[in-house]
């Protein structure tokens, strides 16, 4: 009788206190105590608190926050052994999303409700619904610069925008229509009763966007507040005071560029985890530089916040561009700024007929076109043999260019003494698949050059083309394609080759056009970097941006918008992170560039580029999370390593792996996200 007493008494579990912390009872409250065993489930520990606490409330957006591991307790099922908690452990029942302070690319600060518990790449696909903005894997999060401000009381005067009170479903559904119209991928529309289901077989990855009218998301036309931060986000606002542009933070070298990257957050952790709080401040900012599926009917808010993440790279000079190009660039600025005071880009549909080549140069990764009308054009690739001459720049030489005649071929320039010695051997051949083109150009000197940087076993061969004006945009159009394996049959050529027609003939000086009226005010400080401003005076910019603009006055706000972002993309430096490394075997600090298709070493010296590795060559790439190295392995037995410096390894293989992702995207599957696979290429030891 003893014995089996004995039996029973040591099957029973031990019971202990808990305490929990239930931030909705306010600062002062007292944790709270509750008697629980270890086998108690997550769950039962949840409904205890809440009967502990006598609120009538909707808890069902409550999780626990364990402050010492610093992780959510999110599995319900889970008894507190498993998840290993015991009578130490600190815990906060605390809600998972949390009001968030977000600075967006066009300098407007929302508040809005975040997701704190789910991962930061679940969470701003949640902030990218609610904006709607598609396509939220091209964005992520990053602290904000530090700003340095002379007066404690500046901070006070940051106007928010609240929108905390926008339902945590929107985007999907708003009770405040009984009907809405969902557009999907298959350009079908599908109508949805509130009180019952979808009328056709539809999954929540397929919806692109739903409205009330004019593209407006639902949850937006709730009052005229919330309309009118839409039209905030989707129209380009007025520029800053001067004084205002001048205290923001602006790169003086490619050191403090590396350092901004640092910021990113990890896609794979909670905002929590990674230390941010309720109503701290962060910026919504577009990551990977591969813009998918880019519509203007669609798009609003994204091309105006991508606009002007692009606008602001150039103004605070993250971004180098000629003098020409700024001046273009603040011609466009200047047209866009009064087109938009004009009208809503909401509902204006102006230009909608000749957007769809522009349209195509959104997407960096050229794609060929398969609605192409003139096949037999296409079947023959057309022939570029002239005369350009060549420089070779070298130290301690003063030679200068030299006329050759020039045989462009596949990827490949042939190049020989004239072109009576064409069909012989030539004096060299370059093989341009995986160099750096970058154009060497000014329209007013009639500068037409093309600057090839050639991947050799050494490091990288400079080679200069100067052509005539007829020539450059063919042979710039040529080298562009070469560098990505792709040949003048290739169907993007004449797409390509327009665009550099065109954006040349936007330089040139419109001596047709009426004159520029110069006794315009123009704030010239938010269309142009200081560095022009420390060039010339105002007064000087002026008549140099109203010429300019006279060669972009006839465009539409959206075509506008899309031939700002076109040149920006044309631009040598466009799409480059910056990170400081070191590579193995190296004494000294370098900096790596990382683009969407290629990674950049740079001679942190100098500023030179040193070598060049594609991801099409990429073999496999590892991370060593003991001794935070990357190893990447490329075709040829090309084996390269490197730690950060000032960065933690996981935001370079993040980047890296991101955007081997994005190359994933298909026309066909626009819509469609794989998490996982993200996640996979992305996560590394946190991959879920």
């Amino acid at each position: 009788m003893s014995a089996c007493l004995s039996v029973y008494l040591i099957k029973r579990p031990t019971t202990w206190d808990l305490t929990v912390t239930v931030e909705d009872l306010g600062p002062d409250a007292p944790p709270i105590q509750i008697s629980v065993t270890s086998e108690l489930h997550i769950g039962g520990v949840i409904l205890k608190l809440v009967e502990k606490t006598n609120l009538k409330k909707d808890w069902s957006d409550h999780a626990l926050w364990w402050e010492q591991k610093q992780q959510w307790l999110l599995r319900t099922g889970w008894t507190l052994d498993k998840c290993g908690v015991h009578a130490d452990a600190r815990l906060v029942f605390t809600p998972q999303h949390k009001p968030l302070r977000l600075g967006l690319p066009n300098g407007v600060t929302l508040k809005m409700r975040a997701c704190f518990s789910s991962s930061a790449f679940r969470t701003v696909m949640g902030i990218c619904r609610v904006l709607n903005l598609r396509h939220p894997e091209e964005l992520s999060l990053l602290r904000p610069v530090e700003e340095k401000k002379k007066k404690k009381d500046k901070d006070s005067s940051e106007e928010l925008y609240d929108l905390t009170d926008v339902p945590l479903t929107a985007g999907a559904l708003n009770n405040t229509s009984k009907k809405l119209l969902i557009h999907c991928c298959s350009a079908r529309i599908y109508s949805f009763d509130f009180k019952g289901e979808f009328s056709a077989a539809i999954t929540p990855s397929e919806v692109i966007l739903i409205s009330l009218y004019d593209g407006m998301p639902a949850h937006f036309a709730d009052s005229p507040k919330t309309e009118a931060v839409y039209k905030m986000l989707s129209v380009s606002l007025p520029s800053p005071a001067p004084e205002a542009i001048a205290k923001l933070y602006r790169p003086a070298s490619v050191v403090d560029k590396t350092h901004i990257h640092t910021r990113w957050l990890n896609s794979s952790r909670s905002l929590m985890q990674q230390g941010i709080r309720e109503n701290d401040k962060l910026w919504l900012r577009f990551k990977y530089y591969t813009f998918h599926d880019m519509d203007p009917k669609y798009d609003a808010v994204r091309l105006t916040q991508l606009y002007e993440q692009a606008r602001w790279a150039i103004l605070l000079e993250d971004i180098d561009c000629t003098e020409e190009e700024m001046m273009l660039f603040g011609a466009l600025q200047y047209h866009i700024g009064k087109l938009s005071l004009s009208q809503d880009m909401v509902s204006s549909c102006q230009g909608m007929d000749d957007l769809e080549s522009a349209l195509k140069s959104l997407e960096v990764k050229m794609v060929g076109d398969s609605n192409s009308t003139d096949m037999l054009e296409n079947m023959t690739a057309p022939e570029l043999n002239d005369y350009l001459k060549i420089f070779r720049p070298k130290r301690l030489t003063l030679k200068g260019y030299k006329q050759y005649w020039c045989k462009f071929q596949d990827t490949s320039i042939s190049y020989y003494k004239s072109s009576e010695d064409r069909y012989g051997e030539p004096i060299q051949q370059l093989n341009l698949k995986g160099c750096e083109v970058a154009p060497d150009v000014s329209v007013a000197g009639q500068k037409f050059c093309i600057r090839l940087l050639i991947p050799a076993p050494e490091g990288m061969n400079e080679i200069y083309l100067r052509c005539e004006n007829k020539q450059y945009s063919q042979w710039m159009a040529a080298c562009k394609l070469a560098s990505k394996g792709l040949m003048l049959l290739d169907s993007s050529y004449q797409n390509e080759v327009k665009n550099i027609q065109t954006f040349l003939a936007m330089q040139r000086s419109n001596s047709a056009a009426p004159a520029a009226q110069t006794d315009e005010s123009i704030n010239t400080h938010s269309l142009v970097s200081p560095r022009y401003h420390k060039k010339y005076k105002p007064k000087q910019l002026t008549p140099r941006i109203l010429e300019a603009y006279q060669n972009v006055a006839q465009l539409s706000l959206t075509s506008a918008i899309l031939k700002f972002l076109q040149i920006w993309q044309a631009l040598p430096d466009f799409g480059i992170s910056y990170f400081m490394v070191r590579f193995k075997g190296s004494r000294k600090d370098e900096v790596l560039g990382i683009t969407n298709n290629r990674l950049i070493r740079i001679d942190l010296g100098i500023g030179d580029v040193v070598k060049t590795w594609r991801y099409n060559n990429m073999r496999q790439w590892n991370v060593n999370w003991d001794i935070r190295q990357v190893a990447i392995e490329f075709d040829g037995n090309i084996n390269i390593a490197f730690t950060c410096v000032n960065a933690d390894c996981k935001v370079v293989h993040e980047y890296i792996g991101g955007y081997i992702f994005m190359s994933t995207r298909s026309r066909q599957q626009s819509d469609t996200l794989n998490e996982e696979l993200f996640h996979k290429l992305t996560g590394g030891h946190e991959a879920l």
